[in-house]
Formats: C-alpha cells, structure tokens, sequence
C-alpha cells in the first residue's frame, strides 16, 4: 500500500514533498535570475540592453587596446593629423577641428563616461544611504533638517546645481582625475537626494516591525539594528536606482562638456567637449565630426536605460510576466478550496458545485 509520502517512479522528490526545488548559486545571481524571469518583449529589451553596456564596458576597459591613437594626439608617423579631415584609411571617421582622431576620442571617451559613472554613482550612494539610513531611523530634528536640506537641492535644476559644483571643486583647471572627479562631484551632489528619499522611506517602515522591536528588546545596539536589519532590507531599489542614475550621470557629463564645464581635450577624451567644438561643422556639411560622439551618447544611454526599466518591470509584481502563466493557472485550479471535496475543476467551477448543492453565508450545505 502507497503512503501519501511516497515517491513515484520519474517523479521530483522536491514535488513530492511540496518544497520548491533549490535553486543554484548561477542562477540566483542578480542579472542572472532577472534574465530568467522576463519574457517575450521584456526578455528582448533586456537582452538588447545587457549587450550594449557589455559593450560599452569592454570598450571602455580595453580603450587603449583598441584606439590607434591617443585622445590628445595630433600627428602620427605620417606627419600632422590635419584639420576636419574627411574618413579616410589612416583616420576611419575622420578629424576634428582640433585636429584629433575621431575615432580614437569617441573610444576614449567611454573610458573617461565609465570612470565618472563609477565615481559618481559610489559616492552618491555612499552618502545618500548613510544619511537616509540614519534620517529614518532616528527621526526628529534631524530627520526634518535632512529632508529640508534634500528637498532644497533636489528642486534645484540638477545641470545648473552640477555646473557650479564643478567650479567649485575644479577651479577652472581640468586635468584627467581633477576633471573626473569634478564631474564626478558634481553629479553625486546631484543623486544624493534620489537615494535619501529612498532609504528614508523604506527606514520609517522597516523600524516599526516586529523583527527590529524584537531586536530592541534583547538588547541590540541602534548601531547593529540600523545596518544588519534596517539597512539589508531597505536596499531592494538601490540596483534600480543604479542603472537609471547611470544614464543620467553620462548626459550630465556631456552636458557639462558641451557647457564648457567639464574636462579639456589634453586631459581626457570626453563626447559633450567634442559635440562643442562640432557645432560650426554641422553648417559646413562636416558631419563626421559630431556624428559619432553623439551616437555614443545616445547608444550608451539607451542600452543602460533598458536595462534599468527592464528591471523595474521585473521588480514590480503587477508587471512581471510569467513564464508559464497557462500552467500555473492550470495547477491552482486543480486545487480544491472545499473541505473533502473533489480536486477536480472544469469551467464551470469545481465538479463538488456542479451537481446542484448550494452553501449559505455561514458555509453550510443547504440540499435542494
């Protein structure tokens, strides 16, 4: 005789004990499991997006391999570079005004965009955690003075806030790491604010729960509760975050170059600086000059920004797709929701209910 904890022959022993099967450790890794879950178009953006920022990191990283000239250089073994030289074999998308390789600055350029992206987004969620977490936590004047202080620099305009930061800090001298972390700067006073207002609010939630009160009552400090309970499970958004500032801190990088505000060409490769010194080209009909820093720009903002929205969908319950939504449907209606009854459902609801007999509001069977 079979005992209901019996296995049957090809069957998943997790199944037959109801416990979900243990996932592993490759496929509980962030990009990893979020790949897993999308399908269809949300699969497809993510896919489209994850191949573009790997291949703007690659870039990035390999940007000394794969530019054949440097970002300030100006002549070669064949003499001066020339001025708005059109594409040609020994310069493939042409000169600048200034007389550099466009195609060297574009490739350097994404070195320096990852740089200030790293910068940046570290430092803004260093700081905007540490004060959201504590604002949260602590509450009282100082919560009020944190949030007045934030709420002042965010309706601040971000690219007029992040201009006058650069000048500050830079001083109007621009070299590579001076410029970097001028921008870099700059963008994280800029962010700060995003991650406070995110980590406060989930702080204000998370410290009236049972587990922290517990917490408080065998004697934890505030120190212990603030980052081993508040903290771990007020970080869900933060790689949402993340990405999504990532693509703000690029156009906020291109903007102060365009302004003039951000690193000069002797220093470091930067796409804003070059679409700058674009803009006479573009009435001359030199169009190579300005075509392809902007492309960067827009390629690279658009491949994070799908990354980061095809999360977002992920993140939220009510728009997750699921894989195999017909099958899921079909197992929950096989379950029955009556005491003793049949585990059986067809689509005129459970065969328990199709042979005539009613319940009254107490749940009673009431024959006919």
């Amino acid at each position: 005789m079979s005992t209901d904890t019996e296995t049957h022959p090809g069957t998943d022993p997790a199944e037959s004990t109801g416990r979900a099967p243990k996932r592993s450790l490759w496929s509980r890794l962030p990009v990893i499991h979020q790949l897993r879950q999308s399908v269809g178009l949300q699969r497809g953006m993510l896919v489209a997006g994850l191949v573009i920022t790997g291949v703007f990191v690659l870039v990035a990283i390999f940007a000394p391999v794969i530019a054949p000239y440097g970002y300030s250089q100006l002549s070669g073994p064949g003499g001066q570079f020339g001025s708005q030289n059109p594409p040609s074999a020994a310069h493939i998308w042409g000169t600048t005004v200034g007389g550099y390789d466009v195609f060297s600055r574009t490739i350097w350029g994404a070195q320096t965009a990852l740089l200030v992206i790293i910068v940046a987004v570290i430092l803004s969620i260093f700081a905007g955690v540490v004060l959201g977490l504590v604002s949260g936590y602590f509450g009282g004047w100082l919560d009020r003075v944190l949030v007045v202080i934030c709420d002042a620099i965010y309706a601040f305009p971000s690219l007029l806030l992040a201009i006058i930061v650069a000048i500050v800090v830079s001083g109007g001298q621009s070299s590579l790491w001076g410029g970097i972390l001028a921008a870099a700067i700059s963008i994280t006073v800029v962010f700060i604010p995003q991650y406070f207002r995110v980590i406060r609010a989930e702080a204000v939630r998370i410290k009236s729960e049972a587990y922290v009160e517990s917490a408080k009552v065998v004697g934890a400090s505030n120190t212990r509760i603030m980052f081993r309970h508040v903290l771990r499970n007020s970080t869900r958004t933060l790689p949402l975050i993340f990405t999504l500032n990532s693509s703000e801190a690029i156009l906020t990088l291109a903007g102060l170059g365009f302004l003039g505000f951000g690193i000069e060409p002797t220093a470091a490769a930067e796409w804003g600086y070059d679409l700058n010194k674009a803009l006479s080209d573009v009435t001359s009909g030199i169009w190579w000059t300005s075509v392809f820093p902007g492309v960067a720009i827009v390629l690279v903002v658009l491949g994070i920004t799908l990354v980061g929205e095809s999360l977002n969908d992920l993140a939220d319950p009510r728009l997750r797709g699921r894989r195999r939504a017909a099958a899921a449907s079909g197992l929950v209606a096989e379950t029955s929701v009556v005491p003793g009854g049949p585990l059986s459902a067809g689509p005129a609801g459970l065969d328990g209910l199709e042979g005539g007999e009613s319940f009254d509001d107490h749940g009673i069977e009431v024959k006919p």
